[in-house]
C-alpha cells in the first residue's frame, strides 16, 4: 500500500538547552585594569553571533510542500516559504495537518539540497541530502542541531544526515534515499521523483507549482 503505516516512529533526541552561567558584576572599576590591552587576547566565546546564518530568500526557496493521507485521500499542500528557514516551526506546522499517519514536509533550497521531515505527534524524523550545507543555510544547520551531529567541513564530500529509512513503509528504503541524494539532478527535481515513488506524484507537482517558485 502507498499509504503511510501507523507504526510508531522512534523519536530523535530533543535539542538540548544549556543554562547560561551567571556572571558576577564588577564591584570595583579598578578591576577592569586587569583586562588585557590587546584585543586579540580577549576571549572569543562571545563571538557566536558571527556564526549566524542569513535566511534563504524567497528567490532561493524552491518550495515547501507537505504530504499526508486524509481518510485515505492523498493530499499535498504548499506551505509558507518562511518555514524553509526554521525546522522547529516547520515541525509545528506539520503537526497541525490532519494526516492519518502524520505528515511529511519537503523543502528544496536553491536547487542545491533538500530536507525531508516526517512528523507524527511527538515523533519526528529528519533527513538532509547534503550535510555540508549546514555551513551556509539555517534549515540545514537546524537539522544538524536537532540530530546532535557535528557539522562537516564545507570542503568535505557531500554526505547525507538523518533518517534515511523514514519512508521505508511507503516503499522507499534507506538505500534508495541515499541513491536519490547522490543523483546528478537539482534538489527540486529529486524531491519530485521521491514524491512520485511514494505515490504522491500528481498531488506534489500541483502543490510545488503553486509554492514559492
Amino acid at each position: 500500500m502507498s499509504r503511510f503505516s501507523d507504526d510508531e516512529f522512534v523519536p530523535d533526541d530533543d535539542v538540548k538547552s544549556f543554562d547560561v552561567d551567571d556572571v558576577d558584576d564588577y564591584d570595583d572599576l579598578d578591576e577592569y585594569d586587569e583586562l588585557p590591552d590587546d584585543e586579540d587576547d580577549y576571549d572569543d566565546d562571545d563571538d557566536y553571533d558571527d556564526d549566524d546564518l542569513e535566511d534563504a530568500g524567497e528567490d532561493e526557496i524552491d518550495f515547501v510542500v507537505a504530504l499526508y493521507n486524509d481518510d485515505g485521500e492523498r493530499v499535498a499542500v504548499p506551505m509558507e516559504p518562511i518555514l524553509a528557514n526554521d525546522l522547529d516551526e516547520l515541525i509545528t506546522q506539520l503537526r497541525r495537518l490532519p494526516g492519518d499517519a502524520g505528515a511529511v514536509g519537503m523543502v528544496s533550497i536553491d536547487h542545491q539540497f533538500y530536507v525531508i521531515v516526517r512528523v507524527r505527534g511527538r515523533n519526528v524524523q529528519v533527513f538532509l541530502s547534503d550535510a555540508t550545507q549546514a555551513n551556509d543555510w539555517p534549515i540545514a544547520r537546524d537539522v544538524a542541531d536537532f540530530l546532535g551531529e557535528d557539522i562537516p567541513d564545507p570542503d568535505d564530500d557531500p554526505e547525507t544526515m538523518g533518517d534515511g529509512d523514514m519512508l521505508a513503509d511507503a516503499g522507499l528504503g534507506e538505500f534508495d534515499m541515499e541513491a536519490f541524494a547522490e543523483a546528478d539532478e537539482d534538489s527540486d527535481e529529486i524531491l519530485t521523483d521521491i514524491a512520485a515513488r511514494v505515490h504522491f506524484g500528481p498531488q506534489f507537482e500541483r502543490a510545488a507549482n503553486t509554492s514559492v517558485r
